[in-house]
């Protein structure tokens, strides 16, 4: 598992581009993620789960803490994610 297989589907349909770093930042803190909703979105319903946690657990995300993020960003958006049921 790469970040780039990530970072290239989680940018794609933007303009502005999330790095690694930002995106490990958003999924760390949900005011970050609020701020960046398309790409969270895109993260958390269009790459698949075990990519989620392979590029949260390469940035020392753990399981649980890939969950909390995904289930508060669900509220957030009204959305239902795959790592937030």
């Amino acid at each position: 598992m790469t970040p780039a297989l990530v970072l290239t589907t989680v940018n794609a349909p933007h303009s502005k581009q999330l790095d690694a770093q930002q995106l490990v930042f958003c999924l760390q803190n949900q005011a970050a993620a609020q701020a960046w909703p398309g790409h969270m979105s895109v993260f958390f319903g269009e790459v698949e789960p075990e990519l989620q946690m392979g590029f949260a657990g390469l940035f020392g995300i753990s399981e649980s803490e890939l969950a909390a993020a995904a289930k508060a960003f669900a509220q957030y958006s009204g959305e239902s994610y795959p790592l937030a049921a």
